[in-house]
């Protein structure tokens, strides 16, 4: 399978945080991208327990049911398991240059800042920044140990963007859905991509 150039990956992990990585998942596949997903056996615990939403385990299921969901082919939308190493993602020379962990659990950040590398999740993090590639982690976790505090900065020294869930509040959220598209926005900023679910600060503001 070609990768095209707008090709990203996208890792969901165990932690809170499931309408997060639909709203996300949903505006890249809207934005026509070439979305490779990766999906922990956590997430789908989470999945269930967020959003009611019982996910299947097969990786081939799964992918039928999220392209059924979100009206797009297998070409837009490509689901890999755990263990499948011969996936594009598990090689240098056909992983996408961006790759989005959202959200991501601190276990998944440890494995990540240790090179781990013992599933499909942790080694393509682990193509994407030997490759020099843009590796945005969303964690959600409170508090925060020094730990964790640690990798994130072992991370960000790597060039990695940490980019906890945590939503602000001057735009006045009237919603939950306001609050997600907030972190949502953020990150599909720092991917490059066009973005209309918040203004930018000082922007659309009377002068």
């Amino acid at each position: 399978m070609k990768v095209s150039n707008s090709a990203i990956t996208l890792a969901i992990t165990g932690a809170s945080g499931a309408p997060y990585a639909m709203r996300l998942l949903q505006c890249l596949l809207q934005q026509q991208q070439q979305v490779h997903l990766l999906l922990s056996s956590a997430a789908r615990v989470v999945f269930a327990t967020e959003l009611e939403w019982q996910l299947p385990a097969a990786p081939k299921a799964l992918g039928d049911t999220l392209r059924s969901h979100f009206k797009v082919t297998t070409s837009q939308l490509q689901v890999y398991g755990k263990d499948q190493w011969f996936s594009p993602v598990a090689s240098g020379s056909a992983a996408p240059k961006q790759m989005v962990v959202c959200p991501c659990s601190t276990g998944t950040l440890s494995a990540i800042a240790n090179g781990a590398s013992d599933t499909l999740i942790e080694r393509a993090a682990d193509v994407v920044l030997k490759e020099r590639g843009q590796l945005v982690l969303v964690p959600r976790e409170m508090p925060l140990s020094a730990i964790h505090l640690e990798n994130m900065l072992k991370l960000a020294r790597l060039g990695v963007t940490m980019m906890p869930a945590a939503p602000g509040f001057y735009h006045q959220p009237k919603s939950i859905d306001d609050l997600v598209d907030f972190v949502v926005a953020r990150i599909l900023d720092h991917l490059g991509l066009e973005q209309t679910l918040q203004p930018r600060w000082g922007y659309g503001e009377e002068s």
